[in-house]
């Protein structure tokens, strides 16, 4: 058993609580919403009052939020984690951020005798319930065998990809890959849907040929129905596609497809469609909204 704490109980970050607490860790928890917390300290969990309160004691501290700034103030912000890890903890940091954003807070964790293993998820809110999550994992060898563990309570593929940091540049990589099938999808379907094919029956032909994805396979019910509740948010793919853009642009690289698919969204948001799923790319390719 491993003390863990959780910080971070959103459409991810609480699934993956509740795996940890069922396979047999002691866990803490902390939520800005103190009320997302009510279900896991009911099953075992102990409620803290602050990041910090949540980190004393554990060996790791699991964060899982939305954007850089919210990672940096719940790690290094007042009552932050840090003020509460102990010499030799490990931050497992499950949040989508910068890679940048990650090696800072390495730097600050070192001065307190700690580490950092970034491992930023795709799997999106029905990887987190079943437990199915694939992660992207950066850190030391020494780290990376020390929270696996951890990961295997909500993941079915971890792969370890380098130094800190490496998480994040290769969760990048994947953001950038599905926004393009995203869009692609949409407007395929966009396509069958004038030329009065059924879609339903063409979804099964396609899934089992050249054109098969996992968006195909579990996205299209929401573009056929055109209702696109949230897996996973587009404004949160958005603000996932800026960091693969300013990262591509310190790499020498334009990234034009990413950006041409962020200026979609973008469209998307403005028309007050941000808190849809990303399948919501699906409106570019009927032409509900026009970017």
């Amino acid at each position: 058993m491993t003390r863990i704490a959780c910080i971070g109980l959103g459409t991810m970050g609480g699934p993956m609580a509740g795996h940890l607490l069922d396979a047999g860790h002691e866990v803490a928890v902390w939520n800005r919403t103190p009320d997302k917390a009510d279900d896991l300290v009911a099953r075992g969990a102990r409620r803290a009052a602050t990041p910090a309160d949540c980190a004393a004691d554990a060996d790791v501290v699991v964060t899982c939020v939305s954007d850089s700034p919210d990672l940096e103030a719940v790690v290094l912000g007042a009552d932050g984690a840090a003020a509460g890890m102990r010499e030799g903890a490990i931050l497992l940091d499950c949040s989508t951020v910068a890679p940048s954003t990650e090696t800072r807070i390495a730097e600050a964790l070192a001065a307190r005798g700690c580490e950092v293993v970034d491992a930023p998820l795709s799997g999106g809110a029905e990887g987190a319930r079943n437990g199915t999550c694939t992660a992207f994992v950066g850190g030391s060898e020494a780290a990376f065998a020390a929270v696996r563990p951890a990961l295997e309570a909500f993941c079915k593929t971890i792969t370890h990809l380098g130094p800190t940091g490496a998480g994040q540049a290769a969760k990048a990589v994947n953001q950038i890959i599905i926004s393009g099938t995203y869009a692609s999808v949409g407007e395929g379907l966009a396509y069958a849907e004038r030329a009065g094919l059924p879609l339903e029956a063409l979804v099964e032909a396609l899934s089992g040929g050249a054109a098969d994805s996992w968006i195909l396979r579990n996205r299209s019910p929401k573009y056929i129905s055109r209702t696109y509740d949230p897996g996973f948010r587009t404004v949160l793919h958005r603000k996932d596609l800026g960091i693969a853009i300013s990262e591509g642009e310190e790499l020498g690289l334009d990234l034009r497809l990413t950006r041409l698919i962020a200026a979609w969204q973008d469209a998307l948001i403005a028309a007050g469609y941000g808190e849809e799923d990303s399948s919501a790319l699906g409106r570019i390719g009927t032409g509900d909204v026009t970017p």
